[in-house]
């Protein structure tokens, strides 16, 4: 039988609040509120529409004035939701709420005016596997097929980076900055981890250098959003911090490596939690989670004019606060694109 975790009583302690939950009535699985929410995206790589040279890093050029631009960008990625569900009396034990998943992001953007573009970005989960919340809740495990927030937005080239001939799609030496401002949609199906309980706003800038062969990219930026409880986890507003550097292997881009990290600390403070007699207590801790990982990567753009590229690469996680929730083991990446950039 599936079992919802309703809200017994609360009280208020010297510096922090202690929430007592019981299991009792039957859960929806899309109900946001309480300790078990559903409403968790877990996988935390949202690729950029348009030109891109690194797989989370968004690009300071922009598209060309009239011109359209898609890709599709593929990941695998290796649990990135274990659940540590507490046992009266006992110590407990690790379950698999989400174990492999596939995803899959459709990407468009169209050249709007010099240096500013539209962006779309339509996630789905071709695959995944694992035991959502039923070890907490009851029920079944996770469906293998899921949709994901639908995400849009505008991006401005502040700074943008003109290219050193009309037949070289090599950017010139120098500093790109770019501004985005995003919004995903509720869309995606909460009741699988692959969608969140409202809209997420979210706001950044990216920031390149180029000194010949070698180039260093950064983006600083932030996703806001209400926060929401899933045992002693909690996801709200996040930063999003990337930095990445790039080398041309090849001329003319045919062969480009990179290697970058992103990490994404959370504002809202962490929980603990223990379990006596089926009852949940929950007490925050004033800990800070930051879910972080590394990539490499090897890119190519074959042709003459650099509006095709194909990026392949893969990473782990980063311990910079141990193993948290929407943080990965590991991580696969397969990108294409066709992006006919207004800096030429």
């Amino acid at each position: 039988m599936r079992l919802r975790v309703a809200l017994v009583a609360a009280a208020v302690t010297v510096g922090a609040d202690v929430v007592l939950l019981s299991l009792a009535t039957p859960a929806h699985a899309t109900d946001c509120s309480g300790i078990v929410s559903p409403c968790i995206n877990d996988d935390v790589l949202w690729p950029h529409a348009g030109p891109a040279r690194f797989v989370s890093i968004g690009s300071t050029e922009t598209m060309a004035d009239g011109r359209l631009g898609f890709g599709l960008a593929n990941t695998y990625l290796s649990r990135p939701v274990v659940l540590h569900v507490k046992t009266p009396g006992g110590a407990g034990s690790d379950q698999n709420a989400v174990d492999n998943v596939v995803d899959g992001t459709f990407l468009w953007a169209y050249g709007v005016a010099s240096r500013l573009e539209v962006d779309l970005a339509i996630p789905v989960t071709y695959y995944q596997d694992g035991a959502g919340l039923s070890p907490v809740t009851g029920g079944y495990g996770l469906n293998h097929t899921a949709t994901r927030d639908v995400r849009f937005g505008l991006t401005y080239g502040i700074v943008p980076h003109y290219t050193l001939s009309p037949l070289s799609p090599v950017p010139a030496d120098g500093l790109g900055l770019a501004a985005r401002f995003e919004v995903s949609a509720p869309t995606g199906d909460r009741s699988q981890l692959a969608g969140e309980q409202s809209g997420v706003f979210v706001p950044s800038v990216s920031a390149d250098y180029r000194i010949g062969a070698f180039d260093v990219s950064a983006e600083l930026g932030a996703r806001i959003r209400p926060e929401v409880e899933l045992l002693s986890a909690q996801i709200g507003t996040q930063l999003v911090t990337a930095l990445g550097f790039g080398y041309d292997i090849l001329p003319r881009s045919l062969l480009t490596a990179t290697l970058e990290a992103w990490a994404l600390p959370t504002f809202d403070s962490q929980n603990d939690i223990s379990v006596e007699g089926g009852v949940y207590t929950t007490m925050p801790n004033g800990k800070h989670i930051a879910p972080a990982e590394w990539q490499l990567s090897a890119r190519t753009a074959p042709l003459r004019s650099g509006d095709l590229s194909i990026q392949v690469g893969g990473g782990t996680s980063l311990p910079i606060s141990g193993e948290v929730i929407t943080q990965p083991r590991f991580r696969f990446t397969l990108g294409v694109r066709w992006a006919p950039t207004a800096n030429k």
